[in-house]
């Protein structure tokens, strides 16, 4: 009898010993994933006064609009901002831009390598102003999937996030009226 229980409890020792040991295989430490967010927005309501005019400012709508998104982006730590070297997408920044100190990076989104801007901008929150067609196609080319059309000429008010987390993309449209 005596030597049943030692058994027993030797056995529940080297039970107990096993299951630590291969608890600790689940408790294998990893590295922080890595992470880059980027938030990408067609620039706001442009002057349609003159239609000769390639490049126009924002209207005060437009003007109005710009200032709205600094407003919700003000709680997102944003750590770069681009925009296309056009006037309506330079406004559309600027309120953010100035309100985060952040300079305008200017992007040509038809030149624009795509690995190297996710390498470049790797770990960091990103707003990318760019135009009806660029953004989704932008969007499209971080995702490596065509999943957005070009925008509706009154779309100012999408929202679409790309979230990176360890080379794995997903995506997110919101419309912010």
């Amino acid at each position: 009898m005596r030597m049943t229980k030692h058994l027993i409890a030797i056995a529940f020792c080297t039970l107990a010993i096993v299951g630590c040991k291969d608890s600790n295989k689940d408790m294998e430490i990893t590295e922080d994933p890595v992470v880059s967010t980027f938030y990408f927005i067609r620039h706001a309501e442009k002057d349609r006064t003159n239609p000769e005019n390639k490049d126009p400012e924002l209207n005060q709508d437009g003007l109005m609009r710009a200032i709205r998104w600094a407003e919700v982006f003000d709680p997102i730590e944003l750590d770069a901002v681009y925009s296309t070297n056009y006037e309506r997408t330079s406004m559309t920044a600027a309120p953010t831009s100035v309100k985060k100190d952040i300079p305008i990076k200017y992007y040509d989104p038809r030149s624009v390598d795509i690995e190297a801007f996710k390498t470049s901008n790797e770990r960091l929150n990103v707003l990318v102003v760019g135009h009806s067609n660029t953004t989704p196609d932008f969007v499209n080319k971080m995702l490596g999937t065509s999943k957005y059309d070009s925008m509706d000429d009154t779309d100012n008010s999408s929202l679409f996030i790309v979230r990176i987390i360890d080379g794995e993309a997903t995506d997110i449209r919101l419309r912010m009226d």
